[in-house]
């Protein structure tokens, strides 16, 4: 996985407005080594501790747009948070985690840095924070909004039933059926099924229905 620790002063870059002097205060607070990575469909942000002669650790993907970002961001710091005050002693994603996810995360909201409809999505998980950082389906959903336009990306919930498309690693599938929450795809080389989430970011193939 390719990663590159962030020069602090290319920081900016990467959040939106009027939020870097504060997240860099908590980075050198605790002597963070923040990294970035590229895209991981399966995880956002990522925290080690500190151990032995390594400092604390936090990667985030680097593709996201400057909310998700911030928000990923802010998730990984609860982790550490949580691992000053508890060590290892609490569940990773327990009450003590979201206490202090919920904490700092109301500090950025309520100083106006997001747009009114993430805010508004910010307000409900801070009463209930999820516990990955692609598990708040309602947030997830508004913060799409703000990424870059891709060509040829599309959710699995847009495509129509039969409609065949790749995903990394050049595995095939063909859409076939909603079950519960989920949808029912077979992959076209193994003759497998698996379950794609509806929010999973796929490419069509060639000759699909549209």
């Amino acid at each position: 996985m390719s990663k590159k620790q962030v020069p602090i002063h290319a920081l900016a870059a990467y959040l939106p407005d009027n939020c870097c002097d504060e997240v860099l205060e908590e980075l050198h607070r605790y002597k963070v080594h923040l990294t970035i990575t590229r895209h991981r469909q399966s995880i956002l942000g990522d925290y080690r501790h500190a151990f032995k002669d390594k400092a604390h650790r936090i990667s985030v993907n680097g593709n996201l747009n400057k909310f998700s970002f911030l928000i990923t961001l802010l998730h990984e710091l609860a982790h550490l948070h949580t691992f000053e005050k508890y060590g290892n002693r609490v569940s990773p994603h327990g009450i003590e985690w979201k206490s202090f996810f919920s904490e700092i995360l109301s500090v950025f909201v309520k100083k106006k840095i997001f747009p009114t409809d993430i805010e508004s999505a910010l307000n409900k998980t801070l009463k209930n924070p999820a516990a990955s950082s692609c598990g708040d389906e309602q947030l997830l959903r508004v913060l799409r909004n703000y990424d870059a336009k891709k060509e040829n990306h599309f959710l699995v919930e847009q495509l129509p039933i039969g409609t065949k498309f790749v995903i990394k690693g050049n595995r095939k599938f063909i859409k076939e059926s909603k079950v519960r929450s989920r949808y029912k795809c077979l992959e076209i080389d193994t003759k497998k099924y698996y379950l794609f989430h509806g929010l999973y970011e796929v490419q069509i193939l060639e000759n699909s229905p549209e």
